[in-house]
């Protein structure tokens, strides 16, 4: 019996209906088609992939099946691996291409594109893969990206429009386990909800008012969580398109009056691509430091620190509350982020391998392409950037003068005056039994000194930085990263 010919359109991290070109290329192509995600049990036990991931994608899918439902379509999921299920497609269809984007992920996807690849061939079956967020595949050096990338961004819309599927939902075993599948649909409300349509929420409500105090709080943790446009999480899943957040925000009316949050914002959206630039070129980041003159330098595990920062237990206050926000919510804001890093990599002088992971998983929004570039600028293992210390005493005191978000956080501490919410190991014991907390039992008592482990940090990191190793591979990583035309050290 002949196979009906079909097409495949492979979702990744594109879970939306709109400006995406591979609905519209399967729409072009004339014949039936199929929309699938894979939810690949090699990749759900990758130590980057979390639950709250999961279940961000599962409610993306249930929220994209309401929008295709008009049409008879919706998202089919299989529970297997790659080669395996497009095995099972290929025994039921003649498939005859398969669209998807590209996927700048980590080393694990790429080995599974590869196995996809070759199986693509052998079956004479076309796999076309589009072009992300302007993300290049194969350059050699950065040259003319930006101006690439701004041609990419004022390029029209894609208006999906989708035909009526007269195709009848198909049995196959592939299904999700019970348990996992209990655990996907229960959504925690403290999360970003998903879907297209409040990607659209978050990014109306900025425009409209809570982007205008951006640039003035966007380094606050308890404020950001409002004036940030928070979206992170459906950039990252692709509920939305770069190109849809770019021109929304740069076209919008109210960006006269707040040309200067609004330009930041359009700013951080071209920092989002840069850095997924870098890891699409180099996916080595994930588990190597870039510059490799950095492997020279030895640190020595100390599994109590790692416990203590990965549990918020460190003994300074907004190290501890940014955790563990992080843990319940899903989010902090990037200075926040850059100093648990700094913490963690400086302060407790442990390699920053032993925490990327720990916060891929803890974040809503993790993109592979964003967060090793970034947690390797922080840590200091590119020999590029300027090494950052971050003060977390400092920081608490400038960002969160009144401890609003260190109290919220750290109830142990609620009751501490503002005087000592920012060093609270300071207080008296007479200070501490009126506050009704006891420092070193209650709530921690710093485990490092913050001065002297941050003398030791300059020492050893700048002196480093002199190593032979290190300047020849700036060398390279200027030639292969950094647009040499504009200086660009991001």
């Amino acid at each position: 019996m002949k196979k009906q010919a079909i097409n495949i359109v492979w979702l990744k991290r594109d879970l939306r209906s709109q400006d995406h070109e591979p609905l519209l290329k399967a729409e072009q192509a004339g014949i039936s088609y199929r929309i699938i995600y894979l939810l690949e049990p090699s990749l759900l036990e990758y130590p980057d992939t979390s639950l709250r991931h999961l279940q961000f994608i599962y409610h993306s899918i249930l929220a994209l099946n309401k929008t295709l439902a008009p049409f008879n379509r919706s998202v089919d999921v299989y529970y297997g691996e790659a080669v395996a299920v497009f095995k099972f497609l290929k025994e039921s269809f003649d498939i005859k291409s398969v669209f998807s984007y590209r996927e700048s992920g980590t080393q694990i996807t790429w080995k599974r594109d590869k196995e996809i690849n070759s199986f693509c061939k052998e079956h004479q079956i076309y796999w076309q893969e589009s072009q992300r967020d302007g993300i290049l595949r194969g350059i050699k050096n950065r040259n003319t990206w930006n101006q690439k990338w701004h041609e990419t961004m004022h390029t029209p819309l894609i208006e999906n429009k989708y035909s009526v599927s007269e195709e009848k939902k198909r049995e196959h075993h592939f299904l999700i386990p019970e348990k996992l599948e209990t655990q996907l649909k229960d959504y925690p409300k403290p999360y970003q909800p998903a879907g297209e349509q409040n990607a659209w929420r978050y990014l109306k409500s900025f425009t409209t008012r809570r982007g205008f105090n951006y640039q003035n709080h966007i380094s606050k943790p308890s404020e950001s969580r409002i004036s940030c446009s928070r979206l992170s999480p459906y950039l990252a899943w692709g509920n939305m398109s770069i190109k849809q957040a770019f021109q929304f925000i740069g076209t919008h009316p109210n960006g006269t009056k707040n040309s200067r949050a609004f330009s930041a914002m359009l700013t951080r959206l071209h920092w989002h691509c840069h850095f997924i630039q870098k890891f699409e070129v180099e996916c080595s980041y994930e588990t190597e430091c870039i510059n490799k003159g950095y492997e020279r330098l030895s640190h020595n595990k100390n599994e109590d620190f790692l416990k203590a920062w990965k549990t918020g237990a460190t003994g300074y206050p907004l190290i501890d509350a940014c955790m563990r926000a992080v843990e319940n919510t899903g989010w902090i804001n990037f200075r926040m982020r850059a100093m648990l890093v700094s913490f963690l990599a400086f302060n407790l002088d442990q390699d920053w391998r032993e925490g990327a992971y720990h916060l891929a998983i803890q974040f809503l929004d993790y993109e592979p392409g964003i967060h090793y570039p970034q947690f390797q600028m922080q840590a200091g293992t590119t020999g590029v950037n300027t090494v950052r210390l971050y003060n977390p005493v400092k920081n608490s005191q400038e960002h969160d003068p009144d401890g609003i978000f260190i109290k919220k956080w750290i109830p142990e501490l609620a009751n501490v005056p503002i005087a000592n919410i920012h060093e609270p190991w300071k207080m008296t014991v007479l200070e501490q039994s009126f506050c009704g907390v006891k420092i070193g039992e209650d709530y921690p008592l710093p485990i490092v000194d913050l001065q002297e482990s941050a003398r030791i940090a300059r020492d050893k990191i700048w002196g480093h930085r002199k190593h032979p190793a290190v300047q020849n591979e700036k060398k390279r990583i200027l030639n292969t990263h950094v647009n040499r035309s504009q200086n660009d050290l991001h």
